[in-house]
Order: C-alpha cells, then structure tokens, then sequence
C-alpha cells in the first residue's frame, strides 16, 4: 500500500496528534469528541493525514489545537500547557489514531465516523501496555465492517436505491459491493465513476484495502 508520508515522521504525527487532545481535554476544557470533530471540520485533518509536514513536523501539538480553533472560528483563551509526567488515554488515543490512519489510509472523518476517540478510551486498558498493532489490528476489524462505499453514502443521508438512482448503477450492484459479494475495486472504472460523482467524492476514496 502506498502511504501518504515517510514512516520516518510518522512517531512525529502521533506525539502531535497526542499532545492536541491531551491538551484540549485538560487544558482547555473540551470533550475529546468534540475536538476531533473540530479537527476534521477544520480541514486540518486533509493536510495531515496526506502528509502536510505543516502539521506532521512543523508545529508543536498545543500548536496545532490553536490552529483547529483558528480554523473554525472558536474564540477559546489559549492557556500554557500544564506539564504532565503520565500519558493518560487521551494522549494514547491520539497517539493510536494518527498510527492507525497512517497505515490504513483512511481518512480520519471516516475513521471518526465508526469509531468516536472517546470509544477508543475504552480500550486503554489492557490495550495502552501492548504493542501497537495489537490495538490497530482490532480498529481495523471495527473499521472495516461497512466499505467505504458505504460509509459515504450513509453520511451523505443516502439510501441504496436513493444512490441507485442519482448514478444509474443498479441497486443489486451496490448492495453486493456494499456486502462485499463483489469487490469494487474490480468494477469498471465507469461504475466507479458513477458511483463516486453522485457521492461527491474521487473515485479512489471508494477502493477498498485488499
């Protein structure tokens, strides 16, 4: 699989993506699922999920949190960061959401929209203490259940025949690329580019990972 960034900046990522929402959490007071909302509709997220160096390498985490409110227009008095020797679920889910977008190339709205951060807290323990991957290899089992197919047509409030009808491609087709009876990967690229104009979106946001 093709990534969008150098695993050399990838632990660069993670501390950053730890260090905004430990620091938006404890310093300035939001619920982790609304700053990663935050994150995501600011836009933020696009850069640094295709390799903005900006955002990967370019800021500090409490820097980039400023710039997610920035963004969005949210006046918040910035505070001084306060200094925490232990690393608590947020920082560890941050930490495990930039790994895990990276590897899976997903992106984060849609990571965001099958699994919440404050989920992901739920996991802390035992999951903070073993390697990555196991704690990966279990978002990826959540995150793979609907295709990405599917998630964008259920977050653009579609129906199956609804997206049937706006791309011309049989309602049969979709369900089976939806249940996974017909990989869409193999479909004609004209499908997929039915498929992918009437969702508003680039025809390679519908491949899947196989």
């Amino acid at each position: 699989m093709i990534r969008a960034y150098n695993e050399m900046y990838l632990s660069l990522a993670q501390q950053n993506l730890a260090l905004m929402l430990d620091y938006a959490v404890h310093d300035l007071d939001f619920s982790i699922d609304d700053f990663f909302s935050f994150f995501i509709i600011s836009g933020i997220s696009n850069d640094f999920s295709n390799g903005d160096y900006r955002y990967l390498s370019g800021v500090s985490g409490f820097e980039l949190a400023e710039d997610v409110l920035r963004k969005i227009g949210l006046e918040k008095a910035i505070k001084i960061p306060r200094l925490r020797f232990e690393k608590g679920p947020e920082f560890w889910s941050g930490w495990v959401l930039a790994y895990y977008q990276w590897w899976s190339a997903l992106n984060f709205d849609e990571i965001n929209y099958l699994i919440k951060p404050s989920e992901l807290m739920d996991f802390y323990q035992p999951y903070h203490e073993m390697d990555i991957m196991q704690i990966v290899e279990l978002l990826d089992s959540i995150c793979r259940k609907e295709t990405r197919l599917k998630n964008r047509r259920m977050r653009m409030g579609l129906s199956q025949s609804e997206l049937a009808g706006r791309s011309s491609v049989p309602l049969r087709t979709i369900q089976q690329y939806e249940q996974r009876e017909r990989i869409i990967n193999r479909a004609r690229a004209e499908t997929v580019m039915a498929l992918a104009s009437a969702l508003s979106v680039d025809s390679s946001s519908l491949m899947e990972n196989i």
